[in-house]
């Protein structure tokens, strides 16, 4: 019985982290909210995905995040720079005033990326993303 509970203990992966560099933030002002999710099908808001990493720091501490004791998979991270501290992406017409960003800094055109698009692998270690916060307005 104890062979069999330490190969199973040898066979798991460790698990990984996410040291995430935020950059390109235009002031210190707000917050930035950060989401990170394995599920596309919450991407990019996070909204009732029970696994999902949420982080709100305040916009002159955002510079590194780090996501620690993570199972290995496929992880997408989206963030907003909540300039006014209303927890939300303000827009006008549509086109967002405040600055966001995803994990792989995909081409934006219209609307967030797809899930694909800002995935990116976690194993066992650290993984380091940087994430550059755009502005549209």
């Amino acid at each position: 019985m104890l062979g069999g509970a330490w190969m199973a203990l040898v066979g798991a992966a460790p698990p990984g982290s996410i040291d995430a560099d935020i950059s390109g933030l235009r002031s210190n002002r707000g917050q930035v909210l950060v989401c990170l999710t394995m599920r596309a099908d919450h991407f990019p808001d996070c909204h009732d995905d029970p696994q999902a990493r949420r982080m709100a720091v305040p916009a002159a501490q955002a510079g590194a995040l780090r996501f620690s004791g993570l199972p290995s998979g496929g992880y997408a991270i989206a963030l907003i720079h909540d300039e006014n501290g209303n927890n939300k992406l303000d827009t006008v017409l549509g086109i967002p005033r405040e600055g966001f960003g995803f994990s792989c800094n995909p081409v934006i055109r219209f609307g967030a990326p797809k899930f694909a698009a800002a995935r990116f692998a976690v194993t066992s270690g650290t993984v380091d993303e940087t994430v550059r916060v755009k502005y549209m307005l």
